[in-house]
């Protein structure tokens, strides 16, 4: 098992309860000191307080285990708005929000994020046909498919 692996371990024993999760862990070098960034969220919502219970306690274990063998600086935070959807959890958190998709082929679709499953997600976007009134379609896009993402702003 890789330390970001380890940490992620101790981050979910450390959640709060099961609406928590883990987003990424981020470990970067930069200079002479590690950055350790771990991102969390809730399924409604996240605050300041579990983040700095969180970063506490997994601070202590990190090292009472001694897992990092140089100093490091360690942040706990939930992902901003504009930090891309990478989980089926954070799909369904983001439900009504308008998202800009970027597809494998460079695609971009713009829509309301309706539905999400097992293989991916549904956007309604708008359509207008040539000498017709705007139209509404809903487009499902795999997850496989999705390059990236980014919330537009809140319907």
């Amino acid at each position: 098992m890789n330390l970001r692996q380890t940490i992620e371990e101790i981050v979910e024993k450390h959640l709060p309860d099961s609406s928590h999760f883990v987003v990424d862990i981020l470990i970067v070098e930069k200079g002479p000191k590690k950055s350790l960034k771990i991102l969390i969220d809730a399924d409604h919502g996240i605050n300041i307080d579990t983040c700095a219970l969180v970063s506490r306690a997994v601070g202590e274990e990190i090292e009472a285990k001694e897992l990092m063998d140089t100093a490091y600086i360690m942040e706990v935070s939930s992902p901003g708005v504009d930090f891309p959807l990478s989980s089926r959890r954070q799909y369904q958190k983001n439900m009504g929000r308008n998202l800009k998709v970027i597809l494998a082929n460079d695609q971009t679709i713009e829509g309301k994020l309706t539905e999400v499953d097992q293989r991916g997600i549904y956007i309604l976007i708008k359509k207008k046909e040539k000498g017709k009134k705007e139209i509404e379609e809903s487009l499902n896009l795999p997850f496989a498919q999705i390059k990236s993402q980014h919330n537009l702003h809140r319907s």
